[in-house]
């Protein structure tokens, strides 16, 4: 009989973790162990760091890695990095890139670069004593944390400001220290949270010992202590501009004002349309979360981020902003991007480190833009073909290879496929019943066809 559960799984080897997972889940166990054991089995050392990452593994999964070239972004040229598995996105952000290089290349700046943690506290106490020897507090709070502050600070970075948030009005006896940092070229979770929590510790001994607080104020609950992913001050922003005629003319045989005209109010309804700003915003985030899975940063945190930042108002809007004006088209991005060049999975993973390289092993700043400026792409690229030709069109040619995969093609039938579906629409069901025809052809009637899957 077949056990499901098990006690003491994470002290099995590796190959004794497979062999307990395929013998009581897969019908061919002995197949899949070997599938399994296929992706890393010739090169253990490498599984060794790999392994190190998480927790239970047995295998690794792979993603395609991709490159986008002809990116010129304050003059310079980048081949970008991208980890994704949706075929278009590489190809979108190639073509948006290489049709900007043209017309100026991207611009990008870093507006500030302010990361936030949070030390959550109940306390029961007067809060005017404690904003009245808050000073003396902070100076405190420095001092207890110059131990782990010294090389940071040393590097440019370190913290920069603490402020007390009362939310009694909203939560009885809850406030919090709210305290911004400067991590250089880290993404500095670690850095951060190891702070917080000695702020916590330190903020305990203050108030136990301080003159000021009577005996009933003198005890502080520490609820949490941890970086926010939310850093609206830690924010890049990306341009493309270029006068109206030299859009040129566009698929369709749309002129460069139509096309100018129709994309900004494109634009205007992910800003006036959450249901259109949430597919709008994944389009900037499938070139964004590329980027950052390649160069071995947290794209969960990036996104948490983003999403956030597009609600800042208190509605959820686009990122990405157009003018049309005074005889020019600009299309821009602002967001909020908290990455690392140095640390974590940017110097062990041995793909992150190949991706900064490729890159010129920038610096946290510089990656920001490579980022924000790849986002931008995508989305350029997206709209520019929702306002055109329609996005089914562009999605489904790179589709094809998949379908052509799925349905167990030949080379031949492959190179049949691409050609007949150049000018024809394609879809599954399209692509099924030509390769039936062409089968049909081939054995004149005899029953190879492929049935329906769909």
């Amino acid at each position: 009989m077949k056990k499901k559960t098990i006690s003491g799984f994470s002290k099995l080897s590796k190959r004794g973790k497979i062999r307990w997972i395929v013998e009581n889940f897969f019908k061919d166990p002995e197949a899949v162990a070997r599938e399994l054991k296929s992706y890393w089995l010739n090169n253990e050392e490498q599984q060794k760091i790999l392994d190190g990452f998480s927790e239970n593994t047995i295998s690794n999964f792979h993603l395609p890695f991709g490159v986008a070239p002809n990116f010129v972004i304050n003059g310079k040229a980048y081949a970008v990095p991208m980890v994704i598995e949706e075929s278009s996105v590489v190809a979108a952000a190639s073509s948006a890139a290489k049709f900007w290089m043209k017309r100026g290349g991207f611009h990008a700046k870093v507006l500030d670069s302010k990361k936030m943690g949070q030390l959550h506290f109940s306390w029961n106490g007067n809060v005017q004593k404690l904003q009245a020897v808050f000073e003396e507090l902070k100076e405190k709070l420095h001092a207890d944390t110059t131990h782990i502050t010294a090389n940071m600070v040393k590097r440019g970075g370190g913290i920069l400001d603490i402020d007390l948030i009362d939310f009694t009005n909203q939560e009885e006896n809850y406030y919090q220290l709210r305290v911004s940092f400067e991590t250089c070229d880290s993404m500095g979770a670690n850095f951060i949270n190891s702070i917080l929590e000695e702020f916590g510790r330190s903020l305990q001994a203050f108030m136990a010992t301080h003159p000021i607080f009577d005996e009933a104020e003198r005890e502080v609950d520490i609820i949490m202590a941890i970086l926010s992913n939310y850093t609206p001050e830690c924010v890049v922003r990306a341009w493309v501009e270029c006068p109206i005629e030299d859009l040129g003319v566009f698929d369709g045989k749309m002129d460069a004002a139509t096309f100018a005209k129709k994309y900004a109010k494109a634009i205007r309804i992910a800003q006036i349309d959450p249901y259109r700003a949430t597919t709008h915003n994944k389009g900037i985030f499938n070139g964004i979360d590329a980027v950052i899975l390649a160069t071995g940063n947290d794209f969960r945190a990036i996104e948490a981020g983003g999403h956030t930042y597009a609600a800042r108002d208190g509605q959820y809007r686009s990122l990405s902003s157009c003018k049309v004006e005074n005889g020019i088209f600009k299309f821009w991005l602002d967001i909020p991007l908290a990455v690392g060049t140095v640390g974590g999975l940017t110097k062990l993973h041995p793909i992150a480190k190949r991706s900064l390289e490729l890159l010129g092993n920038p610096s946290a700043h510089e990656l920001m833009m490579v980022i924000a400026a790849t986002g931008l792409a995508q989305n350029f690229a997206a709209v520019k073909s929702l306002v055109t030709t329609g996005i089914q069109k562009g999605h489904m040619k790179m589709h094809l290879k998949n379908i052509l995969v799925h349905l167990e093609a030949s080379e031949q039938e492959e190179e049949a496929a691409t050609a007949y579906f150049e000018n024809e629409v394609i879809s599954f069901t399209a692509v099924r019943n030509y390769l039936n025809s062409l089968r049909e052809k081939k054995f004149k009637g005899r029953k190879v066809l492929v049935e329906p899957q769909e």
